[in-house]
Order: C-alpha cells, then sequence, then structure tokens
C-alpha cells in the first residue's frame, strides 16, 4: 500500500486547487477517526479518504466517471477496498456501498463540507468557533449549505453512530488540522 508521503506527492501531481487539497484533507482526517473508533485500518481508511478525489479536476466535466478514473489510478496503490470506497463514493458510477468504509467515505465526504460551511459563517471563520450544536442547528436548516447532502451525513448509522457522535468526531479531528485546512 502506498504511504501518505507518495499519496500526498501524488495529490499534489494531480490536484492544483488548494481548496480541493483541503477537503481532502479534511476527509482524510475525519476517515482517521473513524477508523480508530471503529477498530478498523486507520492508514487505509485515512488515504481512502485523502486520495478519494484525485481525479477531480480530471473528470469535473465528465462526472461520470468520477472515482472511476481515480480508483484506476491508484491500482496497486490501494487494496481493492479502497478502490471500491473511492467508485461507490460517486452516485452516478452506479457502485453501491457495501462495507463499513463505502459508508464511512460517503458521509465523511458530506460531512466535511458541512462543517467548513458552518466554519465559514463564523465571526471569526475559524473551526475552533463551531460547537456540536451549531452542526445539528445548520443540518436541519434545508437553506444551509445546500450542496451538502444529508441523506449521505446520516449513512454514520450504518457505522453505528448517532448523528451527535459523527458531528463530534468529525468536528474534533477537522478541528485537530485546523492550521493545514486555513480554518
Amino acid at each position: 500500500m502506498i504511504t501518505r508521503e507518495e499519496a500526498l506527492e501524488l495529490l499534489r501531481a494531480h490536484v492544483s486547487d488548494e481548496k480541493l487539497i483541503k477537503h481532502m484533507l479534511a476527509v482524510e482526517a475525519i476517515m482517521r477517526a473513524l477508523a480508530r473508533r471503529l477498530g478498523e485500518d486507520e492508514e487505509l481508511w485515512g488515504l481512502t479518504g485523502l486520495l478519494h478525489d484525485l481525479d477531480y479536476e480530471e473528470t469535473k466535466d465528465d462526472f461520470s466517471r468520477h472515482g472511476l478514473r481515480s480508483a484506476e489510478m491508484l491500482e496497486g496503490k490501494l487494496p481493492e477496498e479502497g478502490l471500491h470506497a473511492i467508485r461507490a463514493h460517486n452516485d452516478r458510477m452506479g457502485v453501491q456501498p457495501e462495507t463499513k468504509l463505502d459508508f464511512a467515505l460517503r458521509a465523511s465526504d458530506a460531512l466535511s463540507g458541512l462543517i467548513v460551511a458552518s466554519a465559514l459563517v463564523m465571526p471569526n471563520k475559524k473551526l475552533a468557533e463551531v460547537k456540536v450544536r451549531t452542526l445539528r442547528k445548520k443540518f436541519k436548516s434545508k437553506d444551509f449549505a445546500r450542496g451538502v447532502d444529508r441523506d449521505r451525513i446520516r449513512l454514520c448509522e450504518e457505522l453505528g453512530l448517532s448523528l451527535e457522535e459523527f458531528f463530534e468526531l468529525g468536528l474534533e479531528a477537522m478541528k485537530s488540522i485546523a492550521d493545514q485546512l486555513g480554518l
């Protein structure tokens, strides 16, 4: 399996958008925290989160290939379980989530968006200002962060976590890398 250093080099070679890189780092942080909580392989889960959008800049004009291209690029670098999760994170691929890793990636991808959007409406635009109750309130507000799929966040229940637990875990994970995220 690829090392994190190699993964970061690969990411930098294929992704130039800093916001996208920060998103991928955020998803990695949440995935690592989930793996620790659930007793799963933290390295595999983290790398899957870090690399899930590796092909985004290449496939953004043909979203039906998003995820497939990343999996192709990562063949031999991640185990099949990670590749399947990456394929399954895009609904248009038609690959259904089956494993904990699949559900975790879908849920973490969406939660990272809700957390970032919540931080950006805070007075100082910092994660430190975001509380779990803030996430609960923003989650319920259909007008807030409309692009964030609440049903995907609810997939945390497939992992045995309540929304409250998932909000807390995700928020703490992202706060731990706030400096890297610029939040």
